[in-house]
Parts: C-alpha cells; sequence; structure tokens
C-alpha cells in the first residue's frame, strides 16, 4: 500500500488488522518485509502498520537532508494521512529504535506504549561516524547486497549463522531489494542523529526493551543502561538472536510483546 504524506513524499506500507494501533519501524539496511512474522502474528488482533523508511522499499527518499527527525516526522504524518489520530504503540529495531526515540521526543501526546528492540539511546562516537563515512563511500560503487554482505555476520547470533540459513538467505533478499541511494541517506542520518540520552527521564508510557543476547552491534550491557534510564521501562533478554531477534528468534520476540501488550491498561481503537 503507497500514501502520499504531506511532505509529498511516497509511503510504502502495510496496514493490516483492527483495533489499538501497532506501528513497526525496520532496521537498517532493511524494510517493512523484516516485520513479516509479526505483522502476521499481531495483525489478527490489532491495526498493524509497517512503514517503509524513506529511501527503503517502496517509499521515497528524504525530501530534505537526510534525518532521524525527519523520519520521526514522516511516520507522524503517516498516521494522520491514514486518520490514525489516537495514540499508538509504537517498535522500533536498531535504526527504528532511533525513529522511535525521535518521535518519542517530538511526537509524545501520541504515543501509548513504547518497544525499543536492540537499539541505543547514544549517538555515533568518532570510531562509528567514520565507519559510517567508510560505508557511504565504498557504497556509491556497490549494489545494496555487496553493501549488505560485510555486514550480515555481525547482524547475527552464532545460532542463526550456523543453523538457520532460511534467516540468512532472506535477510539477503531483503537487503538486495534496497536502493544504494537510499542506503547512502540513511547512513548519513544516523551518522549525524541527536543524542537521544537527555529525553530518556522525560519518557512516561510503558516501554518494553528486548536485547540480543548475542548482539555484538548493540550489546546487552547497551539495552540494560537503556532501560535504567527510562522510569517505565522493563528489559527482557531472548537467548540465541543477535542484533536482529524478531527474525532470529520470532515466536519468543512475539511472545515478549504480546506479554507486554496485555499488560497494557484497555485503549480505544485509534481509528
Amino acid at each position: 500500500m503507497r500514501t502520499r504524506i504531506n511532505t509529498g513524499a511516497w509511503v510504502e506500507h502495510d496496514d493490516v488488522g483492527t483495533g489499538p494501533t501497532i506501528v513497526f519501524v525496520h532496521a537498517f539496511p532493511l524494510s517493512r518485509e523484516m516485520w513479516r512474522p509479526q505483522i502476521e502474528r499481531f495483525g489478527t488482533e490489532f491495526r498493524v502498520v509497517a512503514p517503509d523508511l524513506p529511501g527503503f522499499g517502496g517509499s521515497s527518499g528524504f525530501v530534505a537532508e537526510p534525518s532521524v527527525d525527519l523520519m520521526a516526522d514522516d511516520l507522524a504524518a503517516l498516521l494522520d494521512a491514514l486518520g490514525i489520530l489516537g495514540s499508538v504503540t509504537l517498535a522500533g529495531l536498531s535504526m527504528g529504535g532511533y525513529v522511535a526515540l525521535a518521535f518519542a521526543r517530538r511526537h509524545p501526546h501520541r504515543l501509548r506504549a513504547l518497544i525499543l528492540a536492540n537499539t541505543r539511546a547514544e549517538p555515533d562516537d568518532e570510531t562509528a561516524k567514520a565507519n559510517r563515512n567508510r560505508l557511504i563511500e565504498q557504497a556509491r560503487g556497490q549494489t545494496a547486497g555487496e553493501i549488505f554482505e560485510p555486514l550480515l555476520p555481525r547482524m547475527l547470533s552464532p545460532t542463526t549463522l550456523s543453523h538457520r540459513p532460511e534467516v540468512v538467505d532472506e535477510l539477503r533478499r531483503i537487503a538486495a531489494q534496497q536502493s544504494t541511494e537510499g542506503i547512502i541517506a540513511a547512513s548519513q542520518a544516523l551518522r549525524d542523529r541527536p543524542d537521544a540520552r537527555p529525553q530518556l527521564g522525560q519518557i512516561s508510557v510503558p516501554t518494553l526493551v528486548i536485547s540480543g543476547a548475542d548482539d555484538v552491534i548493540t550489546p546487552p550491557s547497551v539495552l540494560q543502561t537503556l532501560a535504567q534510564a527510562i522510569p517505565t521501562a522493563r528489559l527482557e533478554m531472548i537467548q540465541n538472536a543477535g542484533h536482529l531477534a524478531n527474525l532470529e528468534q520470532p515466536e519468543d520476540f512475539n511472545n515478549r510483546i504480546q506479554n507486554f501488550l496485555r499488560s497494557l491498561q484497555p485503549a480505544p481503537i485509534s481509528s
């Protein structure tokens, strides 16, 4: 499904089910397709919206300087365009978590709850910025699949790499469908994202923080620090999962979300 938002950009997205709204925001350098196990699970009970961020999947690119804040504002504009005016549960993984934290800062009144998986609040340090710049330069002469291949071993747990070839193949397929231009623009946005730590103490909605026990990109200690800084947060650990816990251990990941959603007070349907 494709929807034009108020900036003139097109956002490709899934919008399935009825009930309170859950929005799933994807990781770099993938698309909304990474959320297929969650859309299938929760679309029978909730209204599930999963957008492609600017330049990924079927969405058009940034209409201004790439930034995580612009991604968050585009998400709010998409909710407006879909007529979702009430508060939503917002789930973001990795890059999607950066967007979720920006959304919490810029549009707090639109949040019912937060789910932050395999992500961090800290900005890139100098080493991370240098790595982003290196990726940007290398990407200019590569396909998306070629860009993704060196990233793959760090994104998955040893268990997934050794025993879940279907997950590895699926990730390669999704990554290969992305555009080099989208990957470069997103890398710039991630490199320049603001420090989200000052806002964490002001987050007042129920928050679930999920860590993959084998994540080397955002290790469990990073997620623990994130959860400790949010007054309403609780941390849960998923075993035999790396940076993409939702795909590596989808049943466990979904059960954690299901239990969290059941703990929330009943909410009106976000029509």
